[in-house]
C-alpha cells in the first residue's frame, strides 16, 4: 500500500515537472510574439425558389450563391428554407518582431464552407476548411491568401457569401507576392478548368507547369482608390493518350471604391479577358474549351458590377448591388447547354444594435441564360445574426 501511494506521488510529480517544462518551452517559444484570436459567429437562414428546377440537399449552392447552378430547363418546385452556421470564422494572427526592429505576421484563417460531411439530420456537425494561412515579412507574403488579380475592398457587405459574385474576380490560393508601394508583383498557384468537345462536364487538368503571374497597381486619394491589375497564365491539358496541348490565357481588372458624402461610397469592379475561367463569378465559366482536335480554345469573359452603400445613422446601413457576367462560347465546341450569361440584383437592411453584432436582412434576384436561350431564375431571401470578436 505504502509503495502504491509512493508510486502515485511520484507519477504526479513527474507529470507536473512534465507540464511545467512544457509550458516554459511554450512561452520560450512565444517571446516576443504577440497572438491575437479574431473572427465571428454567424447565422444564416435562407428562403429560396427557383423558377426552373431546384438544388440538392448537399448542393453548396443552398449555402451560398453560385451564378453557374441556378437551374435552368427543370420543372418549378416549392421554396427551399436552409439554415446553417458555415460561414462562421476564426483567425488567428501573431505577430513578431525581430531584432533589426522588422516585424513578422503569420495568419491562419478557417471556416466551415465547401466541406464534406455534416448533415441537416441530427448533429449539423461540419468540417473546417483553411481559407488563409501565410507569412507576411519584409513586404513578401508567402502562403495561402486572397488572389492579387482580386480587389477586397470592392466587395461590398452582404449577408451572402460573396455579395456581387457573378461580377468579379474571386479567388484564394497558394503563391509568393511582394509589395512596394502602391505595386504587388506575384506567382500564384496555377489550375485549368476545361470544357469537353461538344459540352459535358468540367475537366479539371491539373497539367499546368508554370505558375500564374500577376501584377497590380493601386492608387488612393481621399476620395477613395482605384486598382489595375493584369494576369498571364497557361492553359493546358495532356491526357497521356491523344490530348497535349497549351495555350495562354490574359485579363485586366480594374477595381474602385469611391467615397460618397460624410459615410456612402459606390464600389465598381469590371474584368475583361481571355481564358479567365476560374477567376471570375466561381468558376461558372472554364477557362478553355477542346476542339474537335484536342486542341485547346480559350473562352473570353467579361464581368462587372456596381454597389451602393448608404449608411443610414450610425446603427443601420443598407447596401444595393448589381453583378453580371458575359460568355462568349464558341457553341460548335462548348455545346449549347454552356452558360452564356449570369446577372443577379441584391439589396439589404443591416442593423447593429452594439458594434460586435450585426442583425439584418437581404434579397437577390438571379438569372441564369444558357446558349440554347433557356433561362432559369433564382429569388432568395437571407436573414443573419453575426457576432464579430
Amino acid at each position: 500500500m505504502k509503495n502504491s501511494i509512493v508510486n502515485s506521488a511520484l507519477a504526479v510529480s513527474f507529470a507536473l515537472a512534465v507540464s511545467a517544462v512544457s509550458m516554459n518551452a511554450q512561452a520560450d517559444m512565444l517571446a516576443g510574439t504577440d497572438v491575437k484570436f479574431s473572427g465571428y459567429i454567424k447565422v444564416d437562414a435562407m428562403f429560396s425558389s427557383y423558377s426552373d428546377g431546384s438544388l440538392g440537399t448537399q448542393s453548396i449552392g443552398r449555402d451560398f450563391y453560385l451564378p453557374g447552378l441556378t437551374p435552368v430547363g427543370g420543372a418549378k418546385e416549392s421554396t427551399q428554407f436552409d439554415a446553417h452556421i458555415k460561414q462562421s470564422r476564426f483567425r488567428f494572427t501573431t505577430n513578431t518582431k525581430t531584432e533589426e526592429g522588422d516585424s513578422i505576421t503569420g495568419v491562419l484563417e478557417l471556416d466551415f464552407l465547401v466541406t464534406p460531411g455534416g448533415n441537416e439530420r441530427v448533429s449539423n456537425s461540419y468540417v473546417p476548411r483553411v481559407r488563409h494561412a501565410f507569412i507576411s515579412y519584409s513586404g513578401w507574403t508567402v502562403g495561402q491568401t486572397w488572389t492579387t488579380f482580386q480587389d477586397v475592398k470592392t466587395l461590398p457587405e452582404s449577408l451572402d457569401f460573396v455579395g456581387t459574385t457573378d461580377g468579379v474576380s474571386f479567388a484564394r490560393q497558394a503563391l509568393v507576392k511582394y509589395k512596394t508601394g502602391a505595386w504587388e508583383f506575384s506567382l500564384e498557384n496555377s489550375e485549368t478548368t476545361i470544357t469537353p468537345f461538344g459540352g459535358g462536364g468540367r475537366i479539371v487538368s491539373d497539367d499546368d507547369s508554370v505558375p500564374d503571374a500577376v501584377v497590380r497597381y493601386t492608387h488612393t486619394a481621399d476620395w477613395g482608390h482605384v486598382s489595375i491589375a493584369g494576369i498571364i497564365r497557361q492553359l493546358k491539358y495532356d491526357d497521356t493518350v491523344a490530348i497535349d496541348d497549351s495555350t495562354s490565357s490574359t485579363g485586366v481588372s480594374i477595381n474602385s471604391k469611391i467615397n460618397v458624402g460624410g459615410r456612402d461610397d459606390i464600389r465598381l469592379s469590371l474584368t475583361t479577358g481571355s481564358g479567365l475561367g476560374r477567376y471570375v463569378a466561381l468558376n461558372t465559366v472554364n477557362g478553355a474549351t477542346l476542339d474537335a482536335n484536342g486542341n485547346l480554345e480559350t473562352i473570353d469573359s467579361t464581368a462587372y458590377s456596381v454597389a451602393y452603400r448608404h449608411v443610414w445613422n450610425a446603427k443601420m446601413r443598407s447596401n444595393f448591388s448589381y453583378s453580371s457576367l458575359s460568355v462568349d462560347n464558341d457553341v460548335a465546341l462548348t455545346g449549347t447547354s454552356a452558360t452564356a450569361s449570369t446577372s443577379s440584383i441584391s439589396a439589404n437592411l443591416l442593423y447593429s444594435p452594439t458594434k460586435k453584432i450585426t442583425v439584418g436582412g437581404e434579397v437577390k434576384q438571379a438569372t441564369r441564360e444558357i446558349e440554347s436561350g433557356a433561362d432559369g431564375d433564382m429569388t432568395r431571401v437571407q436573414f443573419s445574426m453575426k457576432y464579430a470578436f
